[in-house]
């Protein structure tokens, strides 16, 4: 942290979530466990009456094919 309280001098605009050329390479955060995957790699499902995108086939199983 700077003495004038500013964490950086200069920051690169946007996010580092956007989309990439195509709509399937686009990521998303798991409703359930927050982490960012690929949209291809995520299902929705109907959770307190509203479709949700989670992972798929579930989060403890697509941490394991990523790490």
């Amino acid at each position: 942290m700077l003495a004038d309280g500013l964490r950086y001098k200069s920051k690169v605009s946007g996010s580092p979530f956007t989309a990439a050329t195509s709509f399937g390479a686009a990521t998303m955060s798991c409703f359930l466990c927050g982490k960012h995957r690929a949209r291809s790699q995520m299902v929705t499902r109907k959770i307190l009456g509203k479709s949700q995108a989670v992972c798929a086939p579930s989060c403890k199983e697509a941490e394991a094919a990523a790490g």
